[in-house]
């Protein structure tokens, strides 16, 4: 019990945190987000390495590692997309009146690239890890794959909360490929076979001849999978889609704030100016 509990609580810090990582880091300034892009890309070959030599560890500490790796692998693409750095070719937004095919191939090219690196990053994983014992990591990258794709495909087809607080100022035309409605038909299925396949994790989990590694990863991979069911009914729900990184979202909004001062301040001005006083902002 002890063992579940460990990585069900590491499982849901490292979401929790490195979410709030990801959106701090885009919003600094250019050279840091240059660096922190070389710095991600070198932990993601480091993690392909580390994939490669957790495989055939089957206790427990392999078990953590490969799940970790897997999320340094997976957060490489995550930051290499929110920098703008890999997107698509589609990078202005598109008249709300486009609907049909022409609404799907100009969302699709807004991310195209995107996909492919992920594409070739799993197929990465997926020949590193083949037929060898420890398949966390392998698993970890192919849940948070397959549901992100099923949160952007219901961002596409509409749901009642867009997010779009997370993204970033030169991202936004992103959202022009969002629609915002009540619920849509395929939402249901895919949070119902998600549930499914959870419901086989915990199954596993509780056989009485799982080893203490098969337990921990069935864990954390089954909490990555609830973690993002939840993620999914965040969209349909009226809650607050951003109240649990609200402290990293704030340090975007204090940045535009003051980007949009600057811009509205003549420059021999600003230096004298202090953008907090109320007094002094124009309407």
């Amino acid at each position: 019990m002890t063992d579940t509990f460990v990585a069900l609580g590491f499982a849901i810090f490292i979401w929790w945190s490195s979410t709030g990582i990801v959106i701090l880091l885009n919003r600094m300034s250019k050279t840091a987000i240059t660096l922190s892009l070389v710095i991600s890309s070198l932990l993601g070959i480091g993690a392909l390495v580390g994939l490669s030599h957790t495989a055939y560890q089957t206790g427990v500490t392999g078990a953590y590692c490969a799940f970790t790796c897997a999320l340094l692998a997976w957060g490489w693409n995550e930051l290499s997309f929110l920098t703008g750095w890999i997107t698509g070719p589609q990078k202005t937004a598109i008249p709300k009146s486009t609907q049909g095919w022409l609404r799907f191939r100009a969302s699709f090219n807004a991310v195209v690239w995107h996909e492919i690196a992920i594409l070739l990053v799993g197929v990465a994983i997926v020949l590193i890890t083949w037929d060898a014992p420890n398949q966390v990591g392998t698993g970890t990258y192919l849940v948070l794959w397959i549901m992100r794709t099923s949160a952007k495909l219901n961002l596409f087809f509409g749901v009642r909360n867009l997010s779009e607080e997370f993204l970033p100022t030169h991202l936004a035309y992103l959202e022009s490929f969002f629609k915002r409605r009540r619920m849509n038909a395929f939402f249901p299925f895919a949070v119902a076979i998600a549930s499914f396949c959870l419901w086989l994790l915990v199954d596993y989990a509780s056989q009485p001849l799982t080893t203490p590694s098969q337990l921990v990863g069935a864990v954390l991979v089954g909490t990555m999978l609830a973690l993002a069911i939840l993620e999914h009914l965040m969209l349909v729900l009226p809650l607050d889609t951003t109240a649990l990184w609200r402290w990293a979202i704030r340090q975007q909004q204090k940045s535009n704030t003051a980007v949009a001062f600057d811009a509205r301040v003549p420059a021999a001005l600003a230096p004298h100016l202090d953008p907090h006083d109320k007094s002094l902002q124009v309407n």
